[in-house]
């Protein structure tokens, strides 16, 4: 299993490109199911969470093409997928258990095969994240459903019929699989309190793109009226706004200067806003966002996690990290996952001060310095969080279980190299 080996102390300059975003490509490469013609997506970010989702497809009878391309100069890939047969309806949990986001597959099969096998999903360990929701859907629009044996089991006669979808709860995943079962549906539907995360734009627009009938973009309310059939397109992902902010904590704890190529401003108002507060300078530029922090004094600030336009979940953790070496203290909620604090016990090894209160809240105190250790990633996000904590602390961190970080951010040593980090990927070979 491979390890993060970074020495930490270094400010970091310079520009860092932003790519496709993870939680926006894995629901479009699900959407190419609801046609039997090609649907090519470019910008797609080279992620193991994109090779698990390839080969779940392959196992449905997709076929996938892929190329390299670039954007903006950078390398980056695209890729064709074309179903014209549905070989499976089965998402079996080999594939399942190492990606929670294979259940996207849910509304596009029981659209166009009227079926669907899935396995209760896995991924990262932050909470229960109930399916419920999903599953009450479907069953509004005329799907049976059972559950037995760690799977479920959905059907229907004909076509999926339109419904009024009122979610107890915002939930982007409910949102995409309802959208995607919707298009293909007999008559309209409509969703209230849907999810306005970029990422659900994204998957509109494509759908729409592919002949669906969608309106309410960015909005809570998303009205669709179903068709009969949708056809191939073309479609561009958006850069991936956690990402973006991700870096922008790694010039805010360095105390460096970092211009994010390629990210849109217009999706990071809210964490951009908290960074200008802690007192550093962030600007949107031509290129996308610069982050500026050198010289800066950073103060601590409260942080309350919301659904989109709020402060991302996503970025909790590694914001978390930074408030570690601000002056004062800040106050972390977390209202959306019930077990997002895994990455505190590994932040005080570090010499970080962090009081947890229940599940929901932490206080973090600043401390002058880091100290570098070995450490234990648990989750996607907390890695980087721990990351990022390397880079300011003193001394030697060793970050162990990256095989989180593969899953969602693309050429992490190399694009942190590239900025003046001091950061190596150790092989578990090459410590014997």
């Amino acid at each position: 299993m491979d390890k993060i080996k970074i020495r930490g102390g270094k400010q970091l300059n310079g520009e860092i490109f932003i790519s496709g975003a993870k939680n926006a490509a894995l629901p479009l490469i699900c959407a190419s199911l609801l046609t039997d013609e090609t649907v090519t997506l470019t910008n797609m970010p080279i992620l193991s969470d994109i090779k698990s989702m390839n080969l779940l497809l392959e196992q449905l009878g997709t076929k996938i093409d892929a190329f390299d391309d670039f954007v903006d100069g950078h390398p980056t890939k695209t890729y064709s997928y074309r179903t014209q047969e549905l070989t499976s309806i089965a998402a079996p949990y080999d594939y399942v258990r190492k990606m929670r986001a294979s259940y996207y597959v849910l509304g596009p099969l029981l659209a166009r095969a009227g079926k669907v096998e899935l396995s209760l999903p896995g991924g990262c360990a932050i909470g229960t994240r109930p399916m419920d929701i999903h599953l009450a859907a479907m069953e509004e629009m005329g799907a049976k459903i059972d559950i037995r044996n760690g799977y479920v089991y959905g059907e229907v006669e004909g076509r999926l019929k339109g419904a009024h979808i009122v979610f107890r709860n915002v939930s982007v995943g409910a949102t995409c699989n309802v959208l995607m079962a919707a298009v293909l549906a007999d008559g309209i539907t409509v969703l209230e309190n849907a999810a306005k995360e970029p990422e659900i734009g994204d998957l509109i627009n494509l759908l729409n793109d592919m002949g669906a009938k969608i309106s309410g973009i960015g909005t809570s309310i998303l009205t669709i009226e179903g068709v009969e059939k949708l056809h191939g397109a073309r479609h561009k992902v958006i850069p991936d706004r956690i990402e973006a902010g991700s870096y922008a904590v790694a010039a805010a704890i360095t105390g460096g200067k970092i211009e994010l190529i390629n990210a849109q401003p217009n999706t990071l108002k809210t964490p951009m806003q908290i960074l200008q507060k802690m007192g550093v300078d962030v600007s949107p530029t031509e290129r996308g966002i610069l982050v500026d922090a050198s010289n800066k004094k950073i103060i601590g600030e409260d942080i309350i996690t919301e659904p989109f336009p709020g402060f991302p979940t996503d970025l909790q953790a590694q914001f978390m990290s930074l408030l570690t070496v601000a002056e004062g203290a800040g106050m972390v909620t977390e209202t959306i996952f019930e077990n997002r604090f895994m990455h505190v016990p590994e932040l005080m090894r570090m010499g970080a001060n962090i009081n947890v209160h229940g599940h929901a809240s932490a206080i973090v105190r600043g401390v002058k310095k880091l100290s570098g250790a070995p450490v234990m990633a648990t989750d996607l996000r907390a890695s980087f969080a721990l990351v990022l904590a390397g880079l300011a602390a003193e001394g030697e961190t060793i970050v162990n279980r990256v095989y989180h970080l593969d899953r969602g951010y693309e050429k992490l040593e190399d694009k942190l190299r590239g900025v003046g980090a001091d950061i190596e990927r150790i092989k578990e070979a090459e410590e014997e």
